[in-house]
């Protein structure tokens, strides 16, 4: 598996959304979906705020790969689901330390359903 690099996991966990657009089974991209980012170490997560009824989420989660732009940059990645209830909870510490300020919409991300949702992005090579 390929790790981000320093400066670049940097500068994506910095930027406030993130846009993200999965591959789609025909190989063409999604029209890019704006959403939240957060680091967890030296990783970066994603979910989806509507949970498993999210598109863009069904298709990231179909299809494993798509891109990102955040931060100035813009690069292909992997989606991994996450299972662990113990990253996810770091997942959520992260949405609510970075996020906390928007009350109304960072307990939705928090909640099971979104936590469900939980997605690792990965650079890819």
């Amino acid at each position: 598996m390929t790790t981000w690099t320093p400066e670049t996991l940097q500068r994506i966990a910095d930027a406030d959304e993130l846009h993200i657009a999965p591959r789609r089974a025909d190989g063409t991209l999604r029209t890019p979906t704006t959403i939240w980012v957060v680091r967890e170490g030296d990783d970066l997560y994603v979910r989806s705020w509507r949970g498993a009824a999210g598109t863009w989420w069904n298709t990231a989660r179909a299809g494993r790969t798509g891109h990102i732009s955040a931060g100035g940059v813009e690069t292909d990645v992997t989606f991994t689901p996450v299972g662990d209830p113990a990253v996810n909870d770091r997942v959520d510490g992260a949405y609510r330390a970075k996020y906390g300020r928007y009350s109304g919409y960072v307990e939705p991300m928090v909640a099971e359903p979104a936590r469900a949702t939980t997605l690792r992005l990965s650079p890819q090579p």
